[in-house]
């Protein structure tokens, strides 16, 4: 929902500013040009990506030709990943923090299924960014 206000205030309330703020960003005029032909693609794309800032992708969106249907349906589904991770991450934490707490410690199969659960977690994140970096560049450049 963030990330949808800040859309429609880059669209409505702040265009000329924003637009000034990515003006002669190469790799903005890029994506604008791929969000031309293929909005969905491109947004979910950037979302997958971390090498785009989201704070300033999300205001930046709003002055490109993607609908805010499109904008909002890939920006949420492309923010699922990372979500994952942090809540899976902020789970562990919990569970190690609460390690010299009175209550039932976990066992030697919990604490293994946590650590596979963290590494499969963490490399299914890198893949799925490395893919998306590869394929915003095909499109960018293409």
């Amino acid at each position: 929902l963030g990330a949808t206000c800040a859309f429609l205030t880059g669209r409505y309330l702040t265009r000329d500013w924003v637009s000034q703020q990515i003006q002669g960003n190469q790799k903005f005029q890029a994506i604008d040009s791929a969000v031309a032909s293929e909005g969905w693609k491109i947004v979910l794309l950037t979302r997958l990506s971390p090498i785009f800032p989201f704070n300033l992708l999300n205001y930046a969106f709003g002055v490109t030709q993607v609908s805010l249907r499109d904008y909002f349906f890939a920006s949420w589904i492309g923010m699922i990943p990372g979500t994952v991770m942090y809540v899976y991450i902020g789970s562990l934490a919990g569970s190690l923090a609460a390690l010299g707490t009175q209550g039932r410690s976990r066992t030697t199969a919990e604490w293994l299924l946590y650590g596979i659960g963290l590494v499969a977690t963490i490399a299914l994140t890198v893949y799925v960014t490395g893919f998306a970096k590869k394929a915003l560049e095909e499109k960018i450049s293409s």
